[in-house]
């Protein structure tokens, strides 16, 4: 793999020609790239997105229907925003969240984010009294989606949250998520998209290969080629038809996809 001074994507890594996706290596630098980009991560996701990123998780954690007693498992979990927005959401249910909701991700960067913003939903609880509700802290557990360190049929929600894409082998994980479910446990994909409509698929295409890759590296510092991995990673990726098709692979029934942002980004739900 390339030294820390070396990006995970270069320029000739991400040409026309090439696709991301079939990188032998792909792994590695997945890893290494959101290592580079994690403390800043967040930052970029709420200005590139304008603040949608937030309603499309909690657009996610709605079709997961969840209810009291759900043991919810989050891969690719990142800095935790989707972890934590099952959390809360398990609040309400009028059952105690300890050891409900695990994030799991590949890369230790991320992860460390995400247990600092853990912590602090934790300390704020005690502001109003919730600390005994929420018990324990979430499981945050580094590991791969493609060798899920849990037995069969241990969730009855798995999520994903533009991670799918970053995979080496999203068939793979896809079998797994169908392995820890439980039966009648719901599978949630949230993906990158492209609109349908002509005019937005060319304006949000125009910003999101030439625009955002540039600012998002600015406000990052980034040289790790993170954000110019993104989009390419995006238009190389499965199509909506496509995802549906994984699903229905892997096993799940009932497959159900909802357009967010006008098809900016859609998430999926499949029963297993």
């Amino acid at each position: 793999m390339k030294s820390d001074a070396t990006p995970a994507w270069s320029d000739a890594d991400l040409a026309a020609e090439k696709n991301p996706h079939a990188a032998a290596d792909k792994a590695k630098r997945v890893e290494a790239m959101f290592n580079a980009i994690a403390k800043s991560y967040d930052l970029n996701n709420r200005v590139h997105s304008m603040g949608q990123d937030q309603r499309w998780r909690k657009a996610a954690v709605k079709m997961a229907q969840l209810q009291p007693g759900d043991k919810v498992l989050d891969c690719a979990c990142g800095t935790g925003d989707l972890t934590l927005a099952f959390m809360r959401s398990l609040w309400p249910l009028g059952t105690p969240t300890s050891g409900q909701v695990v994030g799991l991700d590949f890369t230790a960067g991320m992860l460390e984010v995400a247990r600092e913003k853990g912590a602090r939903l934790r300390a704020n609880t005690y502001c109003y009294g919730l600390d005994a509700f929420l018990g324990d802290d979430i499981q945050w557990i580094q590991g791969d989606a493609m060798a899920l360190p849990f037995p069969d049929a241990s969730f009855d929600v798995v999520s994903i949250a533009f991670g799918i894409r970053n995979v080496s082998d999203p068939a793979k994980a896809f079998g797994e998520f169908h392995r820890v479910l439980r039966p009648g446990g719901r599978l949630i994909v949230l993906e990158f998209s492209e609109p349908k409509n002509g005019f937005l698929k060319w304006a949000y295409g125009f910003y999101f290969r030439h625009i955002m890759p540039r600012t998002a590296a600015f406000i990052a510092r980034d040289k790790s080629g993170a954000y110019k991995y993104l989009p390419k990673s995006v238009q190389t990726f499965l199509s909506r038809e496509g995802m549906v098709a994984m699903y229905a692979k892997a096993g799940f029934k009932d497959v159900a996809q909802k357009a967010l942002t006008f098809g900016i980004a859609v998430a999926y739900c499949g029963k297993k």
